[in-house]
């Protein structure tokens, strides 16, 4: 299993709560979500259980239907499995629990009986119909987990000394050195393209063939096609999610829903990206109306931005034209000689990281009055009392107009400006330009 930082937190979990409450995973599919649970069983308790309600057999469901006599439950369930589960000292993982919401539901009985402890993990967890017959859980704690951050991706091939060294540099406002920053966006432009999908490092490392970790990374689209056809039988979802590339370097102010769904009904739409952003698979990042403290409060559910979980599947759909991506096209753009304009590929790969980070997404737009085109902030992040404005740039170019318009207009509520680019860390009067894989450190 590869070093995942979210263990650390279900151990916090496991210390703080002392059986008081249920834990839920939630995430995409394939993000490793399962591997972790496991991996948390074996190593923090005496004994487990992993019910997998995908493939669990009826005679494990028929358990759930009388919750009364727990006792009787709990012998049942040592007897299917042959585990003998101990008192406070053994965890049930309700593995892929959206499949049977029964099982979600008995959650409430089971953590109020305090003999074991109990996680849960699952995605499309909000869809409608795995829900809309079942009480919630009080008792039930959310955590959320994200594809490989670039820390996670690092420990994966045997580096472990990176990250702290450009914290040192970000925090201390150093600059790494141009061959060592020459160095180090090429590690993070390889991170980018094979993403943090675990099977899709995994083949990574094990067969270095760019052609074989991106068969892997169609399968996985594959999969979450198939998810969306779960709550839009219509397709409608699938052609929102295959638009996202095109939609992105058409550097519009908003998704262009119009142009991808021509003939679509627009009251369907908001309940389809809604389910799509309760999946996982896709990130949203909706326009501010007024960029400051309390961003949520501003949020535009009509003007949003739609990016990918993970960028290494976001490649492999930027190319899913083709039937595979040539191991050429993953050569240039890991030398960053691709020669199309790849800023949409850097800024989800800056989504990505500040959501992993706990960061709800959101971006601003306001008019310029001598052009056509909008000033656009690629993100702002609230800190403090105060905002920060973000640009994101596929280049060494230090031009920050929109930032520079911004910080006119607004100047009195911006704690720090932020210039995402490929060169090495620099001030350039009061913004602050870091290469993209100090990302993580905002």
């Amino acid at each position: 299993m590869f070093k995942r930082k979210i263990y650390d937190k279900l151990v916090e979990w496991k210390n703080e709560s002392q059986g008081r409450t249920a834990l839920m995973i939630e995430g995409a599919r394939r993000i490793g979500k399962s591997t972790v649970a496991e991996e948390f069983a074996k190593n923090e308790y005496e004994s487990y259980i992993l019910i997998d309600f995908s493939l669990a057999p009826q005679s494990v469901k028929d358990l759930f239907d009388d919750m009364s006599d727990l006792n009787f439950f709990f012998l049942q369930l040592q007897l299917l499995f042959r585990v003998d589960l101990v008192e406070r000292k053994s965890l049930i993982i309700f593995d892929e629990v959206q499949f049977f919401p029964k099982a979600r539901q008995a959650i409430k009985h089971l953590v109020k009986d305090r003999r074991y402890d109990y996680l849960e993990t699952g995605s499309l967890i909000s869809i409608r119909k795995n829900v809309k017959d079942i009480l919630i859980p009080s008792e039930e704690q959310k955590i959320g987990m994200y594809p490989m951050d670039y820390e996670e991706f690092l420990w994966a091939v045997g580096d472990s000394t990176t990250i702290p060294l450009i914290r040192q540099c970000f925090e201390s406002r150093k600059p790494v050195g141009e061959q060592l920053n020459r160095r180090l966006m090429r590690d993070f432009r390889l991170y980018m393209l094979v993403g943090g999908m675990p099977q899709a490092v995994n083949e990574y490392i094990e067969t270095n063939n760019f052609r074989k970790v991106d068969l892997v990374k169609r399968t996985i689209l594959s999969l979450y096609e198939e998810d969306f056809r779960k709550f839009d039988p219509s397709g409608r979802a699938s052609m929102l999610f295959d638009a996202i590339p095109a939609q992105l370097a058409k550097n519009a102010s908003r998704y262009q829903t119009t142009s991808v769904l021509k003939k679509s009904k627009p009251e369907k739409l908001p309940e389809i990206i809604a389910e799509m952003e309760n999946s996982k698979t896709v990130l949203i990042s909706y326009h501010a109306d007024d960029p400051n403290v309390g961003l949520s409060a501003a949020e535009d559910l009509s003007a949003f931005k739609m990016f990918v979980c993970d960028t290494g599947l976001f490649v492999t759909l930027m190319f899913k034209d083709r039937d595979f991506t040539e191991n050429i096209i993953y050569e240039k753009l890991l030398n960053d000689k691709l020669s199309a304009n790849l800023g949409y590929l850097y800024e989800n790969a800056v989504a990505q990281t500040l959501t992993a980070n706990g960061n709800k997404l959101f971006y601003y737009t306001f008019p310029n009055e001598s052009s056509r085109h909008n000033y656009e902030i690629d993100f702002l992040l609230s800190r403090k009392n105060k905002i920060c404005p973000i640009e994101v740039k596929s280049s060494g170019y230090k031009a920050h107009v929109s930032m520079d318009k911004f910080f006119e207009k607004y100047s009195s509520r911006v704690l720090q400006k932020y210039l995402i680019y490929t060169k090495d860390l620099a001030k350039d009067t009061d913004t602050l330009c870091m290469p993209v894989y100090m990302t993580q450190f905002l």
